[in-house]
């Protein structure tokens, strides 16, 4: 059991200093690790993550539910401290370092070349959980719709991803077998 939480303690720590832009730039990496390395399959991740994104606070306390799930709440604990202290601490550091340099060209370079990098992270996270949840046609179908009910209408997200998120459900149920 130690050495799980040792492996999980390391994972996770890795993935925090790596989430440049925000946690969603890693979720392909850490889907893939989870898989990997844990046996925690897209559908398990899916569900941290539908979690994740409906609970209070940063959407990335998806990652307290997988340190759950291997190994109960030392794992949670573990997992939840590996993730966040590290990007934490160096956002503290580098928040100062980046205060100090004011408007030099070095700091508008860095950022020039950090923003493209971020954004196709981010997207990258966003098409992981993209194909761990769309499975077919349905799926599909809902997911435009939540997709246009975010985008073109006033309704708050929760309530389109509690609702439609329900829809999904109601369709894998009704579902025949193998389909």
């Amino acid at each position: 059991m130690i050495a799980v939480l040792i492996h999980l303690m390391l994972t996770f720590a890795v993935l925090s200093l790596l989430a440049v832009g925000g946690g969603t730039a890693v979720l392909t990496e850490m889907q893939a690790v989870l898989l990997e390395q844990f046996q925690i399959g897209p559908a398990a991740f899916l569900q941290a993550y539908s979690v994740g994104q409906l609970a209070p606070g940063p959407n990335m306390t998806m990652v307290v539910i997988i340190g759950m799930q291997i190994a109960g709440g030392l794992g949670a604990t573990i997992v939840g401290l590996s993730f966040f202290a590290p990007s934490s601490v160096l956002c503290f550091w580098v928040g100062r370092c980046w205060h100090r340099m004011g408007e030099t060209p070095w700091r508008r370079a860095v950022q020039d070349a950090l923003e493209p990098i971020s954004i196709g992270l981010m997207c990258s996270g966003v098409y992981a959980v993209a194909t761990s949840a769309i499975s077919g046609l349905a799926t599909a179908g809902v997911a435009i719709a939540a997709y246009l009910c975010i985008t073109w209408s006033r309704i708050n997200p929760v309530y389109v991803v509690l609702g439609l998120g329900g829809l999904g459900a109601a369709i894998e149920q009704l579902r025949p077998a193998g389909l």
